[in-house]
């Protein structure tokens, strides 16, 4: 497994994502994963599956020390006493005394960032989880939290995928030592058929998946959480580690980097930073 680090956080660099999963599917996707050797579990109080990731974490054997779970709190419920209800209602259904990565799923334009970012810190103090972080925040936001809020957060994670531009927030994540999370870093299937990914991919006896999954992970301090629920497509996303890219080939997939934007909630999305 390759790993990812920021200001004391070592976090595997490939995760199992779960939006949209729920019960028996979820559940037993996780167990699936965890028999592969992901140890590396993403979901947010809005998946609505914490309950079934914590079973199934349970059920795995595994010692939670070797399992990195990450949840998010949802924008609405982002002032003081509503984190500290979420955090304490994601432990009790995740099963667990401490998340490890604890995220503001999108920022807010009705609660203020420094009372949920001193929120997040008392989280922190109270061991309750052990690093925290933002998801969607643009270039602006991050400089916000950290030098005019002066948190101390880990990650960014963003929506990242060989179609979608994200090099001003990986500017921004590389000048403040941050680790950028890749969601929907499949396009939500487009890579499967596409001709440069599959052509580059028979020279390394990959698909075009894994070949978007490896050029992610070759990026400085870019980790990703590609979502599946079943043991081939699992095995395959996590097959990723026996190659490397040579420059020629990154470069190909680097031009293909433009603004499709898939994740994109009208009344949730910030002014996003241009492609």
């Amino acid at each position: 497994m390759q790993f990812v680090s920021a200001k004391g956080a070592q976090m595997p660099a490939l995760g199992l994502g779960t939006w949209s999963l729920s019960g028996q599917t979820c559940y037993d996707a996780v167990r699936a994963a965890l028999e592969i050797g992901y140890r590396h579990i993403d979901t947010a109080r809005l998946y609505g599956n914490e309950s079934e990731i914590g079973a199934a974490i349970r059920d795995s054997g595994i010692a939670r020390t070797e399992i990195f779970i990450t949840t998010k709190i949802p924008m609405g419920e982002l002032h003081a006493p509503q984190v500290r209800r979420n955090v304490a209602q994601s432990l009790k259904r995740l099963g667990t005394d401490y998340i490890d990565l604890l995220l503001i799923h999108w920022p807010s334009r009705r609660e203020p960032l420094a009372e949920t970012l001193g929120a997040f810190a008392e989280a922190k103090a109270k061991g309750q989880t052990r690093f925290i972080g933002v998801s969607n925040f643009t270039v602006a936001l991050l400089r916000e939290a950290i030098e005019t809020h002066r948190a101390d957060i880990v990650c960014n994670q963003v929506e990242y995928h060989p179609y979608l531009s994200q090099r001003p927030v990986q500017a921004a994540t590389a000048q403040y030592g941050l680790i950028l999370t890749a969601y929907s870093p499949l396009a939500r299937g487009r890579v499967a058929t596409d001709r440069d990914l599959a052509r580059i991919g028979q020279a390394y006896g990959k698909t075009p998946s894994q070949v978007a999954l490896r050029w992610l992970l070759d990026q400085p301090n870019v980790a990703t959480i590609p979502k599946s629920t079943t043991q081939p497509h699992l095995t395959a996303n996590f097959a990723i580690f026996d190659f490397a890219l040579s420059a020629a080939d990154r470069a190909v997939i680097d031009a293909k980097r433009t603004d499709l934007r898939l994740v994109d909630p009208a009344g949730w999305a910030p002014e996003w930073d241009p492609a």
